[in-house]
């Protein structure tokens, strides 16, 4: 089983990558481009029948920072 995360940071916290990014698809022609910003993805190999609670824990300890990260998970066959 797959448990799949998607970790941004939150609204209000600058994104300078974002930024940097918005900025090169600008300078390549993109101009409808609009605010980007950028994130994590993390694809973990679970046990199946690990619920996404202990998946959340992981991210609540480790694999996001709570003060200027949120994060999404997905529990994927």
């Amino acid at each position: 089983m797959k448990a799949i995360v998607k970790v941004t940071l939150r609204k209000g916290v600058l994104d300078p990558q974002g930024k940097a990014i918005e900025s090169a698809l600008h300078h390549l022609g993109f101009e409808e481009v609009g605010d980007v910003r950028q994130g994590k993805f993390i694809e973990i190999d679970v046990p199946e029948g690990t619920s996404d609670e202990r998946v959340k824990e992981m991210c609540q300890k480790l694999l996001a920072n709570p003060v200027t990260e949120d994060f999404e998970v997905v529990m994927a066959a």
